[in-house]
């Protein structure tokens, strides 16, 4: 009969020692002998013929390893159920003791889903912010960069050959948020050069897309302040995130915040690789070591995994969920078929699952707030 002894430790960690006796594992043993004995060329013998005997003991210890391989992680879900304990992480094996005909005995620790408990989120109270209007001079500031590109792009040529076309202009987007003003490519533009202090001009807002310089003014106050609102609504999110975090009591396992951590460190090294740095070389800028940026980041780290935790005890407790349909949707939306095809795996299904099972939760709190 196999036995299991289950102790848990701080921080959501569980140990959990299992013994079995030789009865309930030499199956096992003669499976993975069979298995193994089909790919042993032994002298004398043809590839698989070889007595099972003779294989055993030339495998030696390497038959033992693959018998644990299999035998450890079943024997732990048989143990495991009918617990509370639901691993969030890989075991990790310790083999007590074991020789074949007698009982097996390990050790396996892993950390175990956390309890959450989350206040009572029905009454968090979060005003949304009053968006910042656009003013006049912002507006005329795009207008002006829009300007400059637009004269400094390959084909505009000056009236007055005499005089040098500027260089170095970035030309096929704006800095827009909606994407509303584009550059007409393809034509050679002349752009004045009469001495008189240029700037904007009708010309100029037609090749933008604009039916005139008043349009075009419109067009970018537009974009602006949807872009305003864009950022208003992330803060008015990240204000529930931060409520939402305040009333969640966890104890935090070590590696939902190594996890975390990780997460950071990637996110910093994409903004890094665009500056066209080395992470390393970063870190020699700023004085500190990885351990250093890491030490100063937990506090944030344990934050944002609290708020995480909360935030899907808040959709469990309202049955929040995400249907098959609605996922393959979400797949079904993506245009690169390389990305794509990373959703046929479980994994990556899974934290997509998760991830708009979130979002949803944060819009129905969002319904909950008002404001």
């Amino acid at each position: 009969m196999v036995t299991k002894n289950i102790l848990k430790q701080p921080k959501s960690i569980v140990e959990v020692t299992i013994t079995v006796p030789w009865t309930d594992l030499q199956a096992t043993w003669d499976q993975t002998l069979q298995r193994e004995a089909s790919d042993v060329e032994l002298s004398g013998f043809r590839k698989g013929q070889a007595p099972l005997a003779m294989v055993e003991q030339n495998l030696g210890i390497k038959l033992q390893d693959e018998v644990l391989k299999v035998a450890m992680p079943n024997f732990l879900i048989e143990a495991l159920k009918g617990t509370d304990i639901i691993p969030i992480d890989y075991p990790k094996y310790d083999l007590i003791s074991f020789v074949k005909g007698q009982q097996l005995q390990f050790k396996a620790t892993i950390t175990n889903r956390p309890a959450v408990s989350v206040g009572n989120y029905k009454t968090i109270k979060v005003s949304r912010p009053t968006p910042k209007p656009v003013i006049e001079e912002e507006v005329q500031k795009v207008l002006d960069d829009l300007f400059k590109r637009w004269k400094s792009r390959p084909g505009i040529q000056p009236v007055n050959s005499g005089q040098q076309q500027s260089s170095g202009g970035q030309t096929g987007s704006t800095p827009t948020q909606s994407g509303s003003i584009s550059f007409q490519g393809g034509q050679q533009t002349q752009a004045p050069t009469n001495g008189q202090a240029e700037g904007p001009n009708e010309e100029f807002a037609k090749a933008m897309g604009a039916i005139s310089l008043a349009d075009l003014k419109n067009k970018i106050r537009k974009d602006l302040e949807a872009n305003v609102s864009y950022n208003n609504e992330l803060d008015f999110e990240e204000a529930i995130l931060q409520e939402v975090e305040k009333i969640t009591t966890v104890e935090l396992p070590e590696i939902l915040i190594a996890d975390e951590l990780n997460r950071m460190l990637v996110s910093l090294q994409r903004r890094v690789a665009d500056m066209g740095l080395l992470l390393e070389d970063y870190l020699k800028s700023q004085g500190k070591t990885l351990e250093q940026l890491k030490n100063e980041w937990r506090v944030q780290a344990e934050k944002n995994v609290r708020m995480e935790l909360g935030l899907a005890e808040v959709a469990r407790a309202e049955n929040v969920t995400i249907s098959d349909e609605e996922l393959k949707a979400e797949i079904d939306k993506i245009q690169d078929n390389k990305v794509k095809q990373q959703f046929e795996a479980q994994e990556p299904r899974l934290h997509l699952r998760h991830a708009l099972r979130q979002t949803r939760t944060l819009d129905l709190l969002k319904k909950m707030i008002g404001g």
